[in-house]
């Protein structure tokens, strides 16, 4: 891979990616469960964007956030999926500097804007179960393309400084990353210069943003359960738990799984590098093979719409 040298540093214009180190006689193996749940989640997720689109007496706010999260699920698998098989099937594969920070981009763009819409998605169930009387005036269609927007303001706004901290730092040392995609900290661990400030950007937006988001979902879903508690028939309350506790353990594994990989990765030093990287790929690749899987089951307007278009086509 070429490099372009002056008396001061040598700046890298190319990244080695190899995949899962230790376990490269595994890599074929582990290509077979990653190719099976990317296919999972684009066919689940394609088919949720696809029903909702299709159908105008689902352009609500609850099935157009859940389409939504299926566009994000679809694009993170994506920009992460076909690079990672390519690494697996044919070995270490390079990567130009501009394509490596692009990749880094949109991974942490789109985790940013999922961790966003399970946000939205909460608060939308917050209402329509704790305050329904006032479901239809404060979420109505305009304000669900305003959250749509912010949501991806919010994640370019935050992502955008994280790139430019990486294009201020001098790469002399490898241009061999251990891992299977382009990320923040494995970009900056190979610098020469400090990267503290990038450490501490990177901790605090997490803290700021994922973190926050997090502490609202539970907040929401909180109050949710307690407002089941309250239903007088236990139907009623049998059918809200059942919905809420798949959702529950949905953001659940979203969450654990991400904010484990991201303290380990700063933190966890003693943690086997294999480890690191599985669950790096866990973390993106689980809740978009999940959500259609979960959200879509569990919304009885999307399954039987979907039923009805698989009946249909054949």
């Amino acid at each position: 891979l070429s490099l372009t040298s002056n008396s001061t540093f040598t700046q890298l214009t190319a990244f080695l990616l190899t995949g899962i180190p230790g376990l490269e006689g595994f890599h074929i193996w582990i290509s077979i469960l990653f190719s099976f749940m990317y296919s999972l989640a684009l066919i689940g997720n394609v088919l949720v964007m696809m029903v909702v689109a299709w159908d105008r007496s689902l352009h609500e706010p609850m099935y157009l956030f859940l389409a939504m999260l299926a566009l994000s699920d679809v694009l993170l698998c994506t920009v992460t999926v076909p690079k990672m098989l390519l690494i697996f099937w044919q070995g270490p594969s390079p990567s130009t500097f501009s394509a490596c920070l692009t990749q880094m981009f949109f991974v942490h763009a789109l985790f940013l804007s999922e961790s966003a819409v399970l946000l939205a998605m909460a608060f939308d169930r917050y209402v329509a179960i704790c305050e329904p009387l006032q479901y239809v005036t404060l979420l109505t269609g305009s304000l669900t393309g305003k959250v749509g927007l912010a949501l991806m303001v919010r994640s370019v706004a935050v992502v955008t400084p994280g790139v430019l901290l990486i294009l201020r730092l001098h790469f002399c040392r490898t241009n061999i990353i251990h891992h299977t995609y382009c990320e923040n900290m494995g970009i900056a661990k190979l610098a020469c210069n400090n990267i503290s400030l990038n450490s501490i950007y990177g901790l605090t937006v997490a803290l700021l943003t994922t973190g926050l988001d997090f502490v609202l979902i539970s907040l929401s879903y909180w109050l949710i359960l307690r407002t089941v508690f309250r239903l007088p028939s236990r139907g009623a309350r049998t059918k809200a738990f059942g919905t809420c506790g798949a959702h529950i353990c949905v953001i659940l594994i979203f969450y654990t799984l991400a904010f484990f990989f991201f303290f380990t990765h700063r933190f966890g030093h003693h943690v086997p590098r294999h480890t690191l990287i599985l669950l790096a790929n866990l973390y993106l690749l689980m809740p978009p093979t999940m959500n259609p899987i979960v959200y879509g089951v569990k919304t009885k307007e999307i399954r039987m719409r979907v039923l009805g278009l698989c009946s249909h086509s054949k």
